[in-house]
């Protein structure tokens, strides 16, 4: 899915990788030209992990029926809540739960893990 028009990401919901499949997470990095490029890897039970690798600002938005966790890789990554900002450095997570709105942004490319329920929209509700 990706819709140039409203939200200028590069965003693929497949899931790249199957159980009993080898993640090469590097791989899609280094491959990876796009300033905001989100690959869904893998499915966990009922949740999905998604490969984000990022430089630039996403927009303002909320999920109101998921929660959403953050695992930085590489790189720098700032959550802007209503009145606050928590910045990630690497090998920090941070979770935004449901119904919280939020927005995410990189000043540098960073690299990123996220984990949400499978049925998500990532551009919020």
């Amino acid at each position: 899915m990706t819709d140039h028009v409203s939200h200028p990401y590069d965003t693929h919901l497949d899931i790249r990788y199957g159980p009993l499949e080898l993640v090469d997470v590097q791989a899609l990095v280094d491959a990876s030209t796009h300033p905001w490029y989100n690959q869904t890897l893998c499915k966990v039970n009922d949740s999905v992990v998604r490969l984000g690798v990022v430089r630039g600002e996403y927009h303002w938005h909320q999920h109101d029926a998921e929660d959403e966790f953050f695992y930085v890789v590489a790189g720098r990554f700032i959550v802007d809540l209503e009145g606050r900002s928590v910045e990630l450095a690497p090998r920090q997570g941070f979770v935004v739960p449901r119904g919280v709105r939020h927005r995410t942004r990189a000043p540098e490319r960073t690299v990123v893990l996220m984990v949400e329920g499978a049925g998500i929209v990532p551009t919020g509700d």
